[in-house]
């Protein structure tokens, strides 16, 4: 019998200084998001972050929390919710990090007598720290507690045209009554590191504003080269003018090279250069979260308006969009069929 786990990011339980700390430790431990040697994570993650960040990390959650809970979690949910109801197999929920985890998920699947089970992280663009983590992390707890499972999972799908529309869509749809000037499409960041340990190729990015844009096979698990490709499609199909658009890089954490530019300082940029009405776009989430809802929707408002902007709109997640669920659906309802789905 088949059926599919959604994969998110995931939440603390709660804002509080206590569950914040508890997920933010087993994020930042995750060797695919700090990618260090065991003893230099562990010092820098238990022996100052921890000691540190949780209170002002509580404070942050407190602002986005609803009263169901964690919006990603809520919207998550509500995502599941609706790609079941149109498609026949069983569709369970997890997320990486947090107590709503893959074993919970795949449990829930196995007790429904699944053995195929198609994995469905929710991130267009190919990451360590993203999809790379919940494919590894999946197939060690389906050879540990399920091996008598098969897994097979959703590839990247920042290029398929049918996403690419999706997106657009959304986009067109929530800026139609803005009167914005310019469109910035903001990804999560990763270390420069993460880009050239994710070459297969060891030699072809350089992160040199070239590689990304020269084609090769390295392409394939090239975070960097994705996320300009998505701002590339969606630029082509909104038929966006030159000069009124770029691409960023938001949520650095330490002080190594992290993917540029930064985010917070392309908003303080277009403020001094004198943009009066700006609209955000974060295409490496799916649904909205502290990322967007606070670190976009607030901070940068803030540091928009005091370099001397007046307008600054974010557009949504695609979160439980019914676009996305109909192409979510569809991919499920092919895997169902075919047993292969390439994006």
């Amino acid at each position: 019998m088949k059926g599919v786990l959604l994969v998110n990011l995931g939440s603390p339980d709660s804002p509080n200084p206590k569950d914040v700390k508890r997920y933010l430790g087993e994020f930042l431990m995750d060797e695919r998001v700090i990618d260090v040697p065991l003893w230099a994570r562990t010092l820098l993650v238990k022996g100052i972050i921890l000691n540190t960040r949780p209170k002002a990390s509580a404070e942050a959650y407190k602002k986005i929390w609803w009263k169901e809970g964690s919006p990603l979690i809520v919207l998550s949910e509500r995502l599941q919710n609706k790609v079941q109801k149109q498609v026949e197999v069983p569709v369970a929920l997890a997320m990486r990090y947090g107590s709503m985890t893959i074993k919970k998920g795949l449990q829930e699947l196995v007790d429904k007598g699944v053995d195929e089970v198609f994995l469905m992280p929710l991130y267009p663009q190919y990451a360590m720290a993203t999809t790379e983590t919940i494919l590894v992390l999946a197939e060690t707890i389906r050879k540990t507690h399920f091996p008598h499972i098969t897994i097979q999972d959703l590839k990247a799908f920042y290029k398929d045209s049918n996403y690419i529309k999706v997106l657009s869509n959304s986009i067109a749809r929530h800026l139609e009554d803005k009167d914005y000037e310019h469109l910035l499409f903001s990804y999560h960041g990763v270390p420069e590191r993460h880009i050239r340990k994710s070459d297969i190729t060891k030699s072809h990015c350089k992160i040199d504003g070239s590689c990304c844009a020269t084609p090769s096979k390295a392409h394939k698990f090239c975070y960097r080269h994705q996320c300009f490709e998505v701002t590339k499609r969606v630029v082509e199909t909104l038929n966006l003018k030159e000069g009124t658009y770029s691409t960023s890089f938001q949520s650095r954490l330490g002080f190594d090279p992290w993917l540029q530019p930064y985010t917070d300082l392309t908003i303080e940029r277009l403020g001094k250069e004198g943009i009066k009405k700006l609209a955000v776009v974060t295409p490496a989430f799916v649904s909205d979260c502290l990322e967007t809802l606070e670190e976009i929707a607030m901070e940068g408002e803030e540091i928009f308006h005091e370099m001397g902007g007046q307008e600054f709109t974010t557009v949504p997640c695609l979160n439980d969009d019914q676009e996305f669920v109909d192409l979510l659906s569809s991919w499920i309802n092919q895997w169902a069929l075919s047993e292969t789905v390439e994006a």
